[in-house]
This record gives C-alpha cells, structure tokens and sequence, in this order.
C-alpha cells in the first residue's frame, strides 16, 4: 500500500497533507467569503440553499456541519432547527472556526449553537448524536477520506440524514473543457490579486479534479454505511450534492 497521497497533482507522504492543507486555510481565511463569490459569480450561495432544501432539518433537529469553515451552512440550519435544536460548526481550522463563529455570533445566535475544533476523521461527539450531518466543499480536503466518511457515520443518528456537497465532474464534454479553461487560467490569478496567494487557488482548482467523481463517491458513501445514497448534479455537475441515510 502506498504511503503517499495527493496533494493537488502533487504526491506527498500521507503525514504532510493535514498541515499543508491547514496552512492554505489559514492563509485564506479572512478573504474565502469574497473568493467564493467571486470564483462561482455567486453561485455557490444557490448550491447551499439547495442542499439546505433537502436536508430534511425541522426544529428541536440535531446538526453537526463537519468543515463549516465560515459557517454558511451553519447559519442556514441554525434558522431551521429554533431554540429547541442545536447546530455544531466544526472545523478542523482554527482561523476557518474563529470566522465562523464571529460570524454566527454577530448575527445573534447564542443559544443555540456550538463551536469545535475538529478532525472529520475522528469527530469527537457521541455515536448517534446528530439528526443530519453535512460536510460542504471539504471532504476533498480530508487525508482519508474513508475515515472520515465512517467518523460521519457513526455520529449520524439512524434515521438521520448525510448530505455531500462537493465539486465533481461535469455531465458535458464542452462544459467540462471551458470549466478547466477557466479553472487553470482565472482562478489562481483571482488568488494572487485577492489573497496574494496564487499558489493555495491553485492547489484548489487540481484538488477537485483529484477528487472522486459522483459514481465513485456514491460508493465510497455505500462501503462506509449509508443507505439510499444519491445525488444531484448542480450547474451540470461542475458541483454535486451527495445524500445518504443511516437507517440501523
């Protein structure tokens, strides 16, 4: 078994991806909203609000979103689960959580909600804790995956719900060749002018076309557990939101 991993079309030893990757995220922290929306004109707020439409959540739900980075997610659930739910933004970041949670907490939620730092690879709650577990533009990230896909697993209540949303590969050949156009070609350089790290975008843009593609992950999902598992394609498959339940 090889003891290397990607790192973009990199190969690094698997002990050097967690840092690497948390040195990115701290580099990009205090501009990753504004990059967002400037990478995706907008878009990624749609694919969100999307994946918030099927998850299911109502009040008095449990939620734990794993990667939460600056908490958007965490913001839509938190309106969803009332006073008598709970919403955990975990992050394995601390200047991504430190975001996150200055944002949550100016926006008035007190109460309610939880702040913890995190590996998704070992969360540290309960088994069966929480109604719906959602990991949002992270599990690319994440050194093994199938770690962290049985960590989320475990902590799912049965019955509760998992949702995936990740870039993945586009349905359309033509989409897919202007995709990579503006993938290598724009969003580094919107790195360097915004961030002045043209290096962490560009490791983004090669990280998605190392990670699985929507068949591929599927199974990842079945061999970890879940049930039921789907998805949907998003701006033809440029992004796509996974979902899977746990029912034992």
């Amino acid at each position: 078994m090889s003891d290397k991993t990607h790192f973009g079309f990199s190969e690094i030893p698997f002990s050097e991806k967690a840092e690497r990757v948390a040195s990115i995220f701290r580099n990009v922290a205090s501009k990753y909203d504004l990059m967002n929306d400037l990478m995706s004109f907008g878009l990624h707020r749609a694919w969100k609000h999307f994946t918030l439409s099927q998850s299911g959540v109502r009040e008095g739900h449990r939620v734990l979103d794993v990667a939460g980075g600056t908490g958007d997610l965490s913001l839509g659930f938190l309106k969803r689960v009332g006073d008598t739910g709970q919403v955990v933004l975990s992050d394995i970041n601390e200047k991504m959580l430190q975001r996150g949670r200055e944002r949550l907490l100016n926006k008035g939620f007190l109460t309610n909600v939880r702040f913890v730092q995190a590996d998704a690879e070992a969360l540290p709650f309960h088994d069966a804790e929480f109604d719906c577990v959602s990991i949002a533009f992270g599990l690319r990230n994440v050194t093994h995956k199938e770690k962290a896909l049985q960590s989320i697993y475990r902590v799912l209540k049965p019955g509760g719900k998992f949702l995936l949303l990740e870039f993945s590969k586009p349905v359309l050949s033509f989409l897919e060749k202007l995709y990579d156009k503006y993938s290598f070609s724009v969003i580094p350089r919107l790195g360097e002018w915004i961030c002045k790290d043209r290096a962490s975008y560009q490791y983004l843009v090669e990280s998605i076309r190392m990670h699985p593609d929507q068949s591929t992950l599927k199974n990842m999902m079945e061999q970890a557990g879940f049930e039921n598992v789907s998805w949907h394609n998003l701006s033809g498959g440029i992004v796509a939101l996974h979902t899977g339940f746990r029912y034992a």
